[in-house]
């Protein structure tokens, strides 16, 4: 079954930011769909099995801080 969890992210600036934060939680095991809005400094992560605490710590590799909403 899909779940599906939505994050603020903060330092954001550019589609270069977008793109680094998407990359990054696409890699992550049971994540099938990822969605970033600059605009919205948000991202909408849908997947089997998902870990918020690993996807708030890919995000975070990336330079930019990650919320659960």
């Amino acid at each position: 079954m899909a779940t599906a969890i939505d994050f603020d992210v903060t330092g954001m600036t550019c589609e270069h930011c977008v793109h680094a934060v998407t990359n990054a939680v696409q890699e992550l095991p049971g994540v099938t769909a990822v969605t970033v809005s600059l605009e919205d400094k948000a991202a909408h992560v849908e997947g089997d099995v998902l870990d918020a605490a690993a996807i708030v710590a890919a995000i975070a590799e990336e330079g930019y801080e990650a919320v659960p909403r």
